[in-house]
């Protein structure tokens, strides 16, 4: 049974209430991450974790890509921070009055660094089920999750390295997912990997056909919501604290910040203020006319490109 509470999102309970599934339904934009739809998704995981019948959540998007990342200038995404009676309220708190650099770092720490945080120590086991390209913060969604599942065909990457001059994003987990050097090169090339490589990595745990992906991650959230729930929750603290005392939610913390100083240069550097690197600036490239992203092969430079 699904709801309509959501504008960019659907919420449907299975299973007696037992699984969640929370599409994000975009489709239009690839599912890209305006605020409406980040502030959505928190309320629905919180949701789910406040339900005592929910043991799985699985998150999923609608149409041709799990997520595509940050909104970068649909109509939607521009009314949602722009004055006018379209904008979201979120915009206008939690430093949505500061000025400067203190404005969006205090703005992208609680929508896409701590959020990201918050759901990734959801007090259930979530499980997210992707497909079509994974770009950019649709990475930060998946890496939320304490399981992957993806589609055959599937691709991962991060580009806002050589296409807007930023280190990587808010919710820095590229080194503990992909490996330190694998990290070093996705983010400098801005290459892709895929899913067979992602489950090399350990960072995808099933690859199902794509016709067959929500049916398949469906099936993997029942067996895991029948096991005692209690089992189930001090699995995954256990892990997760176990990964926090190897570093990792210090290096979050640290990391955040170099990817607001990554900014502040940005606006440093820009007449306008613009926070991010722009095309013309040295060794930019233009993100709306640059060539389709290219995978990482191993004995290649840069691959060739399939089209051309």
């Amino acid at each position: 049974m699904s709801d309509s509470l959501y504008r960019y999102l659907t919420y449907e309970s299975l299973d007696d209430g037992a699984i969640v599934r929370i599409m994000l339904n975009r489709p239009e934009t690839r599912n890209a991450q305006n605020r409406g739809l980040l502030v959505e998704l928190g309320q629905a995981f919180l949701r789910a974790e406040e339900d005592d019948a929910v043991r799985v959540v699985i998150l999923g998007g609608n149409g041709p890509m799990f997520s595509t990342g940050h909104d970068m200038g649909s109509r939607q995404g521009r009314e949602d921070m722009a004055p006018g009676p379209n904008r979201h309220p979120s915009a206008g708190v939690n430093g949505g009055t500061r000025q400067g650099a203190e404005k969006l770092m205090l703005q992208e720490w609680h929508h896409f660094f701590e959020s990201t945080r918050r759901w990734r120590n959801l007090r259930k086991i979530t499980v997210a089920a992707v497909h079509g390209e994974v770009y950019a913060a649709g990475l930060m969604l998946m890496w939320a999750c304490d399981l992957i599942v993806a589609a055959e065909g599937t691709t991962f990457a991060d580009m806002v390295g050589t296409r807007l001059g930023m280190c990587g994003m808010e919710y820095f987990a590229h080194p503990w997912e992909f490996g330190p050097r694998k990290a070093k090169e996705l983010l400098l090339t801005g290459d892709s990997i895929d899913a067979e490589e992602a489950w090399r990595l350990g960072m995808v745990s099933k690859i199902f056909p794509p016709d067959e992906l929500q049916e398949s991650a469906l099936a993997f959230a029942r067996r895991i919501a029948a096991m005692p729930t209690m089992a189930a929750l001090l699995i995954k603290e256990s892990v997760n604290q176990s990964v926090d005392h190897m570093g990792f939610y210090t290096a979050l913390n640290a990391c955040f910040t170099l990817h607001e100083l990554n900014h502040a240069h940005w606006g440093w550097v820009h007449d306008d203020g613009m926070p991010m690197g722009m095309p013309g600036d040295e060794g930019v490239v233009d993100w709306r006319t640059s060539p389709r992203v290219a995978p990482a092969l191993r004995d290649q430079v840069v691959a060739p490109d399939p089209v051309g």
